[in-house]
């Protein structure tokens, strides 16, 4: 078949067909260009620059002037004291009959931690201790409730004393490190043998809005309950119940409450002794609320709109931004905090959605060393009382950010959810049940890299 040569005007055809082609290409390509070059990098949640005294007690900054009288009105009622019912402090009284501390600043002072007393002569700076049944650890103790109310209004007796006595224990095999046994006693002074207590101490409020920002999305994408990757770390999210609604705990040390607002009104009625919307009857056992009376303070006492002051406050309280964190041990710590394995479980950033009513908190990275996930953590740390989905051994990874300004804050270093450690070393020294190896990989550095790795701990 013999073969035609093409005339110029096809050839010409063919030139503009393969010139449409090429700028087709080119246009795709630049349209892929754009779309890397528009790509915004991740932005960096919102900080505030602060390593005083005060530095857990800044707001974040941005606020609109609406949001920065919120946040006042928030901070007052969050330092003041309320008082029992009637009273002529109107809007601050219904205190009790039974509870803990007449503030919420008494157990979070100066915005940060709380820690144990010292010795018998002292009363501690935030701690409660919850109670349960021996026979049934899962439920409230028949007489003490589910938290030991030290204090009472005039008249009334308060539910226990609470004594810790410290013990010195070697778990793991470690150098001798300091547990507490507590004792429980009536008012009469009668020991109280029938109850399971788990001491816990208030921690820092920095950042939780941002915590609160994370979606449930997130925290379940990272929760491997089977370890199915066989890593040794299984962490599981806690399902709670937020206003007949299946939600992601995220606050308390075993992740009871999935929003701020469900926090502060749990801690204003079990450590306040304070009604609200949600909680509406006085935090009583039946045997109490059948012998004790006292005057109400309102019904409820603290309304809706304080409890959402309260929460905003809490909601904007910012995070102090990393200090040193171009200092080469630092960064080298920041390493060895990767390979010994401690990211695990108390990830270096997550993500938030757009669900926050503050918009500085949309779409950012969230620098908080933790998966807001449960975790065992063996029976060192263990207190025996399950509470909702965790077991007795099961706690919330902690957030670490302003680790290393607790001191400066609060005076003190007193860690884990019951204060037992008294520096940051001994509180990985604690570590067990999932967090074992990593606390494993940490015994075995040598001490110019234990002494690195801890000083990024100090930076965050």
């Amino acid at each position: 078949m013999s073969m035609r040569p093409i005339g110029l005007g096809a050839c010409a055809v063919l030139a503009v067909v393969l010139i449409v082609k090429a700028r087709e290409g080119l246009g795709q390509l630049t349209q892929r260009a754009a779309n890397v070059a528009v790509a915004e990098p991740p932005r960096a949640a919102p900080a505030v620059e602060a390593d005083g005294p005060g530095a857990f007690s800044l707001s974040i900054p941005g606020l609109s002037r609406e949001d920065r009288r919120a946040f006042s009105v928030g901070n007052a009622l969050f330092r003041d004291n309320w008082v029992p019912a009637p009273s002529s402090a109107e809007g601050r009284d219904g205190l009790g009959p039974l509870f803990v501390a007449s503030s919420c600043s008494a157990c979070h002072m100066e915005d940060g931690r709380g820690r144990p007393p010292l010795d018998d002569a002292e009363r501690s700076t935030g701690m409660v201790v919850f109670s349960s049944s021996s026979l049934d650890p899962s439920a409230p103790h028949p007489m003490l409730g589910a938290q030991v109310q030290e204090l009472a209004m005039p008249g009334v007796e308060p539910e226990a004393h609470v004594r810790l006595v410290p013990v010195d224990v070697s778990p793991h095999g470690a150098a001798p490190l300091m547990t507490w046994r507590v004792e429980l006693r009536t008012p009469a002074g009668a020991p109280i043998h029938d109850a399971v207590p788990s001491v816990r101490m208030g921690p820092q409020l920095i950042g939780l809005g941002l915590l609160e920002a994370v979606d449930d999305e997130t925290i379940r994408a990272a929760a491997d309950p089977e370890d199915r990757d066989r890593d040794g770390i299984s962490g599981r999210a806690h399902e709670v119940d937020a206003d007949g609604v299946r939600r992601i705990g995220r606050f308390g040390w075993k992740a009871t409450q999935a929003t701020l607002d469900a926090q502060v009104a749990a801690a204003l009625h079990g450590d306040m002794g304070l009604t609200t919307s949600v909680h509406p009857r006085e935090s009583l056992t039946e045997a109490q609320r059948a012998s004790i009376t006292a005057p109400s303070g309102g019904d409820p006492e603290v309304d809706d709109l304080k409890v959402q002051r309260l929460a905003h406050y809490c909601r904007v309280l910012a995070v102090p931004r990393r200090r040193n964190a171009d200092d080469p041990r630092v960064q080298r710590g920041s390493a060895l905090f990767e390979s010994t394995g401690c990211v695990s479980c108390h990830r270096p950033s997550m993500r938030t959605g757009t669900g926050s009513p503050v918009s500085q908190y949309h779409e950012v990275d969230v620098a908080a060393y933790t998966d807001l996930l449960l975790h065992d953590m063996g029976e060192g740390l263990a207190d025996g009382r399950p509470d909702g989905m965790a077991s007795g051994s099961e706690w919330r990874t902690p957030p670490l950010w302003g680790l290393g300004l607790i001191e400066v804050v609060n005076g003190h270093t007193r860690l884990l959810h019951d204060g037992r450690a008294r520096s940051v070393e001994e509180a990985i020294l604690w570590h067990g049940g999932e967090a074992a190896s990593s606390r494993r990989s940490f015994e075995a550095l040598g001490a110019d890299d234990r002494e690195a790795l801890l000083a990024f701990l100090r930076s965050i």
